[in-house]
């Protein structure tokens, strides 16, 4: 393993274990909390981090296996968009903080990861 993907394998893994966490939260300790509408935010938030967690263990994978020009902006588009989209649903839900600018955003962020995966597959060589 390269020392630069050492960094990306760390932030996968903290972004699945995070993920697990407010996802046991959000199911048994925040409907105490907060209204159900805060709860399904962070519910979102959870479901957007694990697809997104899970398709950067796959380009990490794949990294490691067939290195590939772009593939480290898909992770990085990646984990922008998780850390803003999903980031700001928490702090909505859980501090009370007037984040709804940054979800979309971090919405982009996700669209753009997904379509830089497309370009990289796309121009990719056998």
């Amino acid at each position: 393993m390269q020392q630069a993907d050492k960094a990306w394998w760390c932030w996968v893994a903290l972004s699945g274990a995070s993920m697990v966490a407010l996802g046991a939260y959000a199911a048994h300790g925040l409907p105490a909390r907060a209204s159900s509408e805060m709860v399904s935010a962070v519910e979102t938030g959870v479901r957007y981090q694990a697809w997104h967690t899970l398709a950067m263990l796959a380009v990490l994978v794949w990294r490691a296996q067939r290195p590939r020009s772009g593939q480290r902006l898909v992770l990085s588009l990646w984990l922008l968009g998780t850390l803003a989209f999903s980031g700001s649903l928490y702090a909505m839900a859980l501090g009370g903080m007037n984040l709804g600018i940054v979800t979309p955003i971090g919405g982009v962020a996700l669209i753009g990861g997904w379509l830089s995966l497309l370009l990289v597959t796309l121009i990719a060589r056998p």
